[in-house]
């Protein structure tokens, strides 16, 4: 036997010596795992164009099974809305007749996602990049949520109006950008929240981010207290009205029209148009031009009173606000610049409440519609869309398959940036927020009249 000294030291030897050998291999071995994941780095790597940075792979990993579950978060009331848009075809569902019925409304192109897989049929053209950038997003958010959306089928038109008529005996579904009263269109999110290259607007969650940053510049009683509104008024007869309400010599309505010149705009790249940099009136106009707009959200994020002339259309968002909590109504008839005029001098007079109106808006704006949010309405919309059909989507003739591949090959310039700048970055863990029950009618007859109510106050104000 070894006398009890000598035994402990040679124990701690061959514990260090061991714990030494336990620490090379371990060394070793995580060489072995890094040199791996770099091969199948450099594997994905090579179908991104280059430029474009280390995206993730199109279809990510499976989280580990013992992978904690994160916490589900309500959606925002306006994710209601969902449940009202597909009403029309919850008796009945969708037949594939019934689909391809929405050829007949100018439908431009078709949607199919099977097992994960975008695929897409072109019927007609649509305005600059508002196609491209629409089937962008959705196929972010397939990489996003991979494997959650059930496969699907679905018309698509990128036109500004609405024209699915309510009376129509079988209605067939038709996505687009906006929706209206009497119009069945399903309203699903425009193209520029990933970016409006040939605008130089940049994608959402960076721009909503610097006009964030602008508001916190530049206080609101510092503003300029006028109510402010740039664009083009050729495309609609509220915006022909709208000039009329300009200063002039003799009148001044409390108003600071400015018309867009689009040949300056689009030779310098729209640089004096930078949306960030317009947050500096304390009061901003929406007004609708041909159809809805996609000025809205970057107007009800400044932190300004809106002044909304009374709207016809709606996009999947904007039923959320509510007259007097994040805007202001205006009349959109030839009462308009009155009505103007009435809401700056009202504003300029009961400051805190002006204040609270924008601060409302924005904060909407900001924490309501990120691009979570906007995510998340797609796949509840799609998904709820989907359990709708009464058939196995299949490709469609002259479909094809669309990737992150075949999207980025030939961009250049601010398309490419853009895309670069808001492929998702997958991380297998992300879960939707959950969805809100469906209105009551009694609700949606409620939320209809308090709009309806609040518009007619301000009038009765006005008149006296």
């Amino acid at each position: 036997m070894q006398p009890p000294a000598k035994a402990g030291r040679l124990t701690r030897s061959l514990a260090v010596n061991g714990g030494v050998f336990i620490f090379i291999a371990a060394i070793v071995a995580c060489a072995f795992v890094s040199a791996y994941w770099m091969s199948a780095s450099a594997r994905v790597a090579s179908i991104i164009p280059a430029g474009w940075g280390a995206l993730p792979p199109q279809q990510p990993p499976a989280p580990a099974p013992d992978a904690a579950e994160p916490a589900t978060t309500a959606c925002p009331a306006y994710f209601r809305w969902i449940h009202e848009d597909l009403r029309p075809w919850r008796a009945t569902g969708i037949t594939r007749e019934t689909l391809e019925g929405a050829r007949r409304y100018g439908a431009k192109f078709r949607v199919t996602v099977l097992a994960g897989r975008l695929y897409v049929a072109r019927y007609g053209r649509c305005f600059q990049t508002r196609d491209v950038f629409t089937q962008w997003g959705i196929l972010q958010l397939l990489r996003r949520y991979a494997g959650r959306l059930p496969d699907l089928d679905l018309m698509f038109d990128c036109q500004d109006l609405p024209v699915v008529n309510a009376g129509d005996h079988t209605p067939p579904p038709l996505f687009r950008y906006c929706g209206s009263e009497f119009t069945l269109d399903i309203a699903f999110p425009d193209w520029s929240f990933w970016g409006w290259p040939e605008l130089n607007i940049k994608p959402w969650e960076a721009l909503r981010r610097e006009i964030s940053e602008a508001n916190a510049a530049l206080d609101w009683t510092r503003r300029t207290p006028y109510a402010y509104w740039k664009g083009n008024p050729t495309v609609g007869a509220a915006r022909r009205e709208l000039l009329k309400c300009n200063v002039s010599r003799e009148r001044d309505w409390n108003a600071r029209i400015y018309v867009q010149d689009w040949r300056t705009e689009v030779r310098d790249g729209f640089r004096a148009s930078d949306l960030a940099k317009q947050c500096t009136h304390r009061y901003k106009m929406y007004v609708e031009g041909r159809g809805w707009s996609v000025s809205e959200k970057y107007i009800l994020a400044c932190d300004s009173v809106t002044l909304v002339v009374r709207p016809r259309f709606h996009d999947f968002f904007s039923r959320g606000l509510v007259p007097l909590r994040h805007y202001w109504p205006v009349r959109g008839d030839r009462g308009q610049c009155r009505s103007i005029k009435f809401a700056v001098d009202w504003g300029n007079s009961h400051p805190g409440k002006a204040r609270e109106i924008g601060g409302n808006a924005s904060r909407f704006v900001q924490e309501e519609l990120t691009m979570d949010n906007v995510y998340d309405y797609m796949f509840h919309l799609l998904s709820e869309y989907a359990r709708l059909l009464r058939y196995r989507p299949t490709v469609p003739d002259g479909a094809v398959e669309v990737t992150v591949r075949s999207m980025a090959r030939g961009r250049r310039g601010l398309e490419r940036e853009f895309m670069a700048g808001t492929a998702v970055n997958v991380s297998g863990s992300a879960e939707p927020c959950e969805l809100p029950l469906p209105f009551g009618s009694e609700e949606l007859e409620t939320l209809r009249r308090r709009k309806a109510d609040a518009a007619r106050r301000v009038e009765t104000w006005e008149e006296r």
